[in-house]
């Protein structure tokens, strides 16, 4: 008899375990909107095909928009939220001032095209078309494709002092990398991955100067710079620079989402402190030698990390809606 109601408990306590959602991810899966607007995909690769004819941009300002949408309050739109006369949006934090508005342009557009059509108007998320957006740039961009997971709402709230501290720095070393990815439920390998978003886009000379002028005392430009790659930042980025100065992250393949972002960690290419620091510490340096040598192997690793970025902080029922303009809560 006792036997039995132990057997009773054990079987109750599963139900209950399985019942409950162990991740908030829990109601994202691969064709959410396959009974609401089912060629919501297609809609959208439309869009952003159409946007990335018209300017290469395209591509890292909307990758780059994803990431900063997911680090800061969970992957919910709450990034494209304009300002308002009481509420400075994380759009305009420091952080996220950079953020080019050809990102914006291309959610804005995909969502004006899904709403086009009847049966879809608002029904699909800004977050989602974000996420969707992103798989379809780094496509376009020559990489891997990939299946997204869908079914994120929108959040209520975009605030700038919530970015504060939530995104990595340029100067930033492995251990305060690894931190705050971990943070966001990613890995050590997770986070050497999703850096080589940086084999595409364009930094401003402000976010690197002090690497190839005012290193230390002792050494004015970072010793682990390679020579001839310092002195062609420094030749395109003279101390009086105009701010509006950039020049391509990726000094090879700037246009292209290829492996070559840890061929030039290996030279010393890395524009970085953030991005060289992977190969300079031992810890990541196997990583980055490895999927130097190995583009499947990369691409593998990417798309497992972007999958597990597009879960961080899912908006999910009542704690979300669809916004009916991307840049305004309802």
């Amino acid at each position: 008899m006792a036997h039995a109601k132990l057997v009773l408990i054990a079987a109750a306590a599963v139900l209950i375990l399985c019942q409950i959602p162990r991740f908030a991810n829990a109601q994202l899966r691969q064709n959410y909107y396959a009974n609401i607007c089912p060629n919501v995909e297609s809609i959208v690769r439309d869009a952003v095909t159409a946007k990335f004819r018209q300017t290469f941009v395209t591509v890292p300002a909307t990758l780059r928009l994803f990431f900063h949408d997911c680090f800061v309050e969970g992957c919910d739109a709450s990034v494209i939220v304009a300002s308002t006369g009481n509420n400075t949006a994380e759009k305009d934090h420091p952080d996220n001032i950079s953020l080019a508005g050809d990102g914006f342009d291309t959610v804005i557009k995909a969502k004006a095209a899904i709403d086009a059509v009847a049966q879809c108007r608002n029904t699909v998320s800004c977050a989602d078309i974000l996420a969707i957006a992103a798989r379809d740039v780094i496509a376009l961009a020559g990489g891997p494709s990939y299946a997204v997971e869908l079914g994120r709402m929108d959040g209520f709230t975009s605030t700038a002092a919530s970015v504060t501290g939530k995104l990595p720095q340029p100067g930033f070393n492995l251990n305060q990398l690894t931190s705050l990815f971990a943070a966001n439920g990613l890995s050590h390998s997770d986070m050497i991955a999703l850096s080589a978003a940086h084999t595409l886009g364009f930094s401003h000379c402000s976010s690197f100067a002090s690497r190839i002028y005012d290193f230390s005392p002792q050494n004015p430009v970072d010793p682990t710079l390679n020579r001839a790659y310092a002195a062609q930042l420094q030749a395109m980025c003279p101390r009086d620079v105009d701010p509006r100065v950039a020049v391509n992250m990726d000094p090879v393949t700037p246009r292209a989402f290829d492996n070559q972002y840890y061929k030039n960690l290996q030279q010393g290419m890395g524009l970085f402190t953030s991005d060289q620091v992977l190969f300079t510490d031992a810890r990541s340096r196997p990583v980055v030698d490895s999927w130097a040598q190995s583009v499947a192997a990369f691409d593998q690793a990417f798309v497992a990390a972007i999958t597990k970025l597009g879960r961080v902080g899912v908006k999910t029922g009542a704690n979300g809606n669809i916004r009916r303009d991307c840049a305004l809560f309802n």
